[in-house]
């Protein structure tokens, strides 16, 4: 229990370089995936996923940021034994929850594929993918522990030994069993997640073993002589880990009402079932992994703000934690709004770059602007539950999800709309509940808004960006340059054009800079070309 806290700006740019060596990871097997075993594979990969995904959040995703929340909470206190106890009563609770999932995954497989799913092909990706939720839970406990501590190294190194075994698992088991059939190629492709799991594990032990005698230390220094009883911390954790379960479990329960919705309407528009998984394929498998990817940012922003205004709160420090709020905020809003501008503007080129399917393009350029709206519902998620305030985002994610499924289900049916339709229901979900949890925070952390440098300058420097790299783009088309090389000239030229405005126009504090890693050294390269006169 590190006496010397990093900052939590420098914690979650740990967890965001993590976050992209796992997606470019994760992109060595999925591009060749989706080619090897085409839109229909994917789409049963997919079908199965959600299911995973909806049952191993309610493992996962509240119970480790309970834990996260608890130990920050103690250790700035000092109260080090405490931060421990719960910790180890932590992992019995989320290896027991895990195992029973597990469990229930497997003997509901079949009934879910073919009545939920209305695929009988199903069942095999969803058998493989089940063990997945055990090892996974058990890892999610040791990572809310060092995340409690803010050392978020751990996390970091486990990520990434956990998607190393994925790919490899994936491409290997994938290319093994496709000659048997594409459900067994998608079912290889499902048990990656297991190996991943094992190998991010093994890594977690291998770092705790060598923290273990630091933690002692800083145990003994506590002299405290009465802990807390282990059922009161098991109230603790659910108490505080059941909200967030809840609004874990509706992202999962909306791309499951996907998986069971937007193939079934796509059907009743006239398109074969073939047809419609491979549409439901190139919406869930191709175009929504590319909008996650600039959400690592605000994802890693999220999990660090926890313990880090958890920790404001609990020093009873308001202000402080009103200024990392509004630097969550901020952060999230000029990530995204660039990203989301960026795929819009390429998302056929994108797509013809990544999976040489120009069609996923159509479900990208729409789900591109929700880019904005999932960094910023991430962003003011971690804020509401680092206050405590856990229901408040669980509410306002679930008036987004209804309005999702009620456009799914509307728009998906028309034949002229289809897949388009679904991509616009998702917008509009996290539209809604984002919106809604960025009141919240003004509200319980005393955020005050500056318009101009919180909009409207990171959208001026979007605006441009996105001229430049349409006009880059059509010109160097036109000058005869291969289409895919001309793409990530676009991509690139438009990094430069988006940072450099942002600069210019003064979007981009001196403070900002200050309390990232390194951040002094960026000053003085940027004051001398007179980035910081005012």
């Amino acid at each position: 229990m590190a006496e010397k806290k990093n900052s939590f700006l420098k914690g979650a740019l740990i967890l965001t370089v993590a976050g992209f060596v796992v997606k470019l990871l994760g992109a060595v097997y999925r591009i060749p995936l989706a080619l090897m075993i085409k839109d229909e594979g994917m789409g049963l990969y997919q079908m199965a996923y959600p299911i995973y995904a909806t049952l191993l959040s309610i493992s996962t995703s509240g119970l480790p940021t309970a834990i996260s929340k608890m130990v920050a909470e103690d250790v700035a206190i000092g109260r080090y034994k405490n931060a421990y106890r719960t910790f180890r009563v932590s992992v019995a609770v989320l290896a027991s929850v895990g195992l029973v999932l597990t469990l229930a995954l497997i003997t509901t497989a079949e009934v879910l594929s073919v009545k939920v799913l209305g695929n009988p092909k199903a069942v095999y990706p969803i058998l493989s993918i089940a063990p997945a939720i055990f090892f996974v839970s058990i890892m999610s406990s040791f990572r809310g522990f060092f995340q409690g501590l803010q050392d978020m190294t751990p996390s970091a190194v486990s990520q990434v030994a956990e998607q190393l075994g994925r790919v490899v698992a994936v491409f290997v088991l994938a290319t093994w069993l496709l000659p048997r059939g594409v459900e067994y190629a998608a079912a290889g492709a499902a048990f990656g997640p297991v190996v991943g799991a094992l190998a991010g594990l093994g890594i977690l032990l291998v770092i705790y073993a060598k923290k273990k005698n630091e933690i002692l230390i800083n145990m003994y220094k506590d002299p405290a002589k009465t802990l807390e009883n282990p059922f009161h911390i098991i109230y603790r954790l659910f108490a505080f880990a059941i909200p967030i379960t809840l609004g874990g479990l509706i992202i999962p329960a909306m791309n499951l009402a996907d998986a069971a919705i937007v193939n079934r309407r796509l059907q009743y528009a006239g398109f074969t079932v073939k047809k419609a998984t491979e549409l439901y394929g190139q919406l869930t498998g191709m175009a929504a992994p590319l909008i996650n990817l600039p959400a690592i940012v605000t994802i890693a922003l999220s999990a660090s703000l926890v313990p880090a205004i958890s920790e404001a709160v609990a020093l009873r420090d308001m202000r402080l934690a009103a200024l990392r709020a509004e630097t969550g905020v901020r952060i999230s809003i000029i990530f995204g709004l660039p990203a989301a501008a960026g795929m819009f503007v390429l998302s056929t080129p994108i797509s013809v770059l990544l999976y040489k399917n120009p069609d996923a393009g159509i479900p990208l350029a729409v789900l591109s602007w929700g880019v904005i709206f999932l960094s910023l519902n991430q962003t003011t998620t971690g804020i509401l539950q680092g206050v405590g305030k856990t229901l408040i985002p669980v509410r306002n994610l679930m008036m987004g999800a209804f309005a999702k499924v009620a456009i799914n289900y509307a728009l998906t049916g028309i034949p002229s709309v289809n897949i388009k339709g679904a991509a616009l229901g998702t917008v509009v979900g996290y539209m809604i509940a984002s919106l809604l949890n960025f009141g919240a925070v003004i509200r319980y952390t005393g955020l005050v808004i500056d318009i101009n440098h919180l909009i409207l300058k990171p959208a001026v420097a979007t605006t441009l960006m996105g001229i430049g790299v349409y006009f880059t783009y059509d010109k160097l088309v036109n000058m005869g340059f291969g289409r895919n090389m001309v793409t990530l000239a676009a991509v690139a030229s438009g990094a430069v054009i988006y940072v450099v405005f942002l600069v210019l126009i003064g979007g981009v504090r001196r403070g900002d800079l200050e309390m990232l890693p390194g951040g002094r050294r960026v000053i003085a390269v940027l004051s001398k070309f007179g980035a910081f006169r005012r």
